[in-house]
């Protein structure tokens, strides 16, 4: 009787503490003020970005390129100083993760109980990790695939000259679509602790997931051998499983 008096007294706190009271001009006004905090971080990281803007592009940007022997050229007249800034901004983006999922967080938090709460260093830390893992995955197997690829398809009798904006965009939408993927264990958590996800429903569509996901890296692949599309299903096919484990614990805890 003693726990259950104790736990009932937790829940009457949880639900003060918790944002259930607030109004929806309220919510809109905490909303209104992590978003600004995070364009905060945005524009912090944005500036620490742009001061090693010349390593950002020469050394990390266009290093795959010049592995995979492919030319660029600018074919616009400020085309590379619109570039710079669009890479300084991205990389703001990325330094700055830490802080916009954290802002992110704690506007969910009041949803979530007391006990709940105090791990949202710990799911800031794995959703930064989880994104960085996903943009160097993209960098060091993804994009070197796709680049050497690109740079010998087609006949030899036209010569592969890439304008520099379209590479760009190629390899920050990759690494930043590769970053979004790699957050799947985290979405099975959230959808998990509200109810809307189970480890049940996900072990019953297990095999339904594999081909999805086969299908996927067939189309997404650069390449047409099944060595390349393994490369690729792989890791999805391993983040699905983690995801599994994860909503699992998620369930327990609700």
């Amino acid at each position: 009787m003693a726990t259950e008096e104790l736990t009932t007294a937790e829940d009457e706190i949880d639900e003060k503490e918790s944002g259930s009271e607030m109004t929806f001009l309220e919510h809109l006004e905490e909303l209104r003020w992590r978003i600004i905090y995070s364009l905060y971080g945005l524009g912090a990281g944005t500036i620490i970005a742009w001061i090693f803007i010349d390593f950002l592009v020469n050394d990390v940007l266009l290093l795959p390129a010049r592995h995979a022997g492919v030319q660029l050229q600018n074919l616009k007249p400020f085309g590379q100083l619109m570039l710079f800034f669009e890479v300084a901004i991205v990389a703001g983006v990325i330094i700055s993760l830490p802080n916009i999922f954290y802002q992110l967080w704690k506007f969910i938090s009041p949803a979530l109980k007391r006990n709940e709460r105090k791990y949202i260093s710990a799911i800031v830390t794995f959703s930064t990790l989880c994104f960085l893992l996903g943009v160097v995955f993209a960098y060091f197997v993804m994009l070197p695939m796709s680049l050497k690829f690109a740079a010998q398809f087609g006949s030899s009798e036209i010569k592969n000259v890439f304008a520099i904006d379209e590479y760009m965009t190629i390899i920050i939408s990759i690494m930043l679509g590769c970053g979004l993927v790699f957050e799947l264990p985290m979405v099975s958590y959230f959808l998990s602790k509200l109810g809307i996800l189970t480890p049940a429903f996900m072990r019953k569509y297990r095999r339904h997931a594999i081909v999805i996901i086969f299908v996927a890296a067939a189309f997404l692949s650069p390449g047409t051998d099944p060595v390349s599309q393994i490369i690729l299903a792989a890791p999805l096919l391993l983040l699905y499983e983690i995801s599994i484990f994860i909503s699992k614990l998620a369930s327990k805890k609700s």
